[in-house]
């Protein structure tokens, strides 16, 4: 027997038995090998699959384009919002509201030449204009228009274009 063997304590074990022992802990260690190595090759093929596409682009240069395409559409949604406030902000001011009503100043005239045009901003600004169509001729006349009101007094028909163009 050995000395070594007798100093750890084994010494009375048959050297036959401590190889058998290793020759097996050496397999199973062979067998944990060969397994690992057949994981790590499935994964690296699925990593590989995964970082190169069809045309053989890789997930690198994929996701630099999106980044590049998601930066680009932030900067034009932003610039999008802007024009949209500006729009908004023009609209306040233009006519959004119609109103007219169409009428005979004159009994002797027909067919509902004359008329009132409301037309109306956001905030019911704007003017009427009112258009007198007789034998004689065709005369305009314009009254302004504050806050749904006239400084001056309406006609029955200035008024139902008014009210038209309000909405009421």
């Amino acid at each position: 027997m050995s000395k070594l063997l007798t100093k750890i304590g084994m010494g009375n074990v048959d050297i036959g038995y401590i190889l058998i022992g290793m020759f097996v802990a050496i397999l199973i260690l062979l067998i944990l090998l060969i397994f690992q190595i057949r994981q790590s090759s499935k994964l690296q093929k699925r990593l590989d699959k995964f970082t190169l596409g069809k045309d053989g682009k890789s997930l690198e240069k994929d996701i630099v384009g999106i980044y590049e395409d998601n930066k680009f559409l932030k900067i034009t949604v932003e610039k999008n919002k802007k024009d949209i406030d500006k729009i908004f902000e023009n609209l306040e001011d233009t006519f959004q509201k119609m109103g007219i009503v169409k009428y005979d100043a004159f009994r002797q005239m027909g067919g509902q030449l004359s008329f009132s045009l409301a037309l109306l901003n956001e905030k019911n600004n704007g003017f009427i204009i009112n258009s007198v169509h007789s034998t004689e001729g065709c005369y305009s006349y314009t009254k302004e228009i504050r806050n749904g009101e006239s400084s001056i007094s309406l006609s029955e028909e200035e008024q139902r274009a008014l009210n038209l163009a309000m909405g009421q």
